[in-house]
């Protein structure tokens, strides 16, 4: 099954007055690689949603990032009373008895120690755990479905550029076993023509060694079968609907082989015909590896 290295999902709950949310962004990447952007009071579960993102994603750029809003009266900070004591208490001996009359408080609470974070901080680790690891494979999950309907259309596309090189190739297979014929009526003519001017003939035997040399030289079929079992395997992998496992990397490899007997067949064959179909076959190659670097 085809699947793209792109794609975008997300998912919310609400629990408790804490609103947690949650988006996976996905991008080409030859492997697996995340960045996991957290809340600072949530860096420690970092790990664990790594975690949950490779059990769903082998390949790509992978950027989740996890947003937490907490309405409930748990959220609010705790005044250190001892410490904005202290404070209130250096602050009227540095003025003494002719100083301001008024301490601003708003200006006192920014002082460092004066609000500490909640005491039941393990107790809300715990219950964002709860709620946003679920929420991360659900997220995945809808990532995953969009990267399986973008797979869809970039599988009709490979089928079309498949298509295209078989006929192709087709031809190339038809037109190979009289690129030898051809070449024996050729030569026969032209030296006939130059003999003729000295009175003289060529022998078969000789004729037909120049020719048995020229058909080595030029064979293609070795190519034409490799490239035609190739395709076939291609076709195999990207219509296999039931097979889950990335193939991104082995139709990469595949393609590569593909263009290596399409460049061997081009520097074998000097028929014009041949020539002008392997270049159309190099060129829908050349597009299919494009498309293969989208897939997981």
């Amino acid at each position: 099954m085809i699947r793209s290295m792109t794609g975008f999902g997300e998912a919310a709950s609400h629990t408790d007055g804490v609103h947690y949310a949650v988006e996976v962004r996905s991008l080409n990447n030859k492997y697996f690689k995340s960045s996991i952007r957290l809340p600072d009071e949530l860096q420690t579960l970092e790990p664990e949603i790594e975690s949950a993102l490779r059990q769903r994603l082998t390949r790509g750029s992978i950027v989740c990032t996890v947003r937490c809003s907490d309405s409930s009266e748990s959220a609010a900070l705790v005044i250190n009373r001892r410490a904005l004591a202290r404070y209130v208490e250096q602050l009227e001996g540095a003025m003494g008895a002719n100083g301001a009359s008024t301490i601003d408080i708003t200006q006192l609470l920014q002082l460092p120690g004066v609000l500490q974070p909640p005491d039941d901080t393990d107790n809300r680790l715990e219950l964002a755990r709860a709620s946003v690891t679920p929420l991360v494979r659900e997220a995945c999950d809808h990532l995953v479905s969009m990267r399986q309907r973008e797979g869809h259309m970039l599988m009709e596309d490979l089928m079309a550029h498949h298509a295209h090189i078989s006929t192709r190739l087709e031809a190339i297979g038809a037109r190979a076993p009289r690129v030898v014929d051809d070449y024996q009526h050729r030569l026969r003519t032209r030296l006939d023509k130059l003999l003729e001017e000295v009175g003289r003939r060529i022998e078969p035997s000789e004729l037909i060694r120049e020719v048995a040399i020229f058909a080595e030289r030029s064979d293609i079929a070795e190519e034409v079968t490799r490239l035609s079992a190739h395709l076939d395997q291609f076709k195999s992998l990207i219509s296999d609907e039931d097979d889950a496992r990335p193939i991104g990397r082995t139709l990469d490899f595949l393609t590569q082989e593909m263009l290596r007997e399409a460049n061997t067949i081009a520097s074998k064959s000097s028929d014009a015909e041949i020539s002008r179909a392997i270049v159309e076959v190099k060129g829908a190659i050349d597009r299919i590896k494009e498309q293969v670097q989208n897939i997981e």
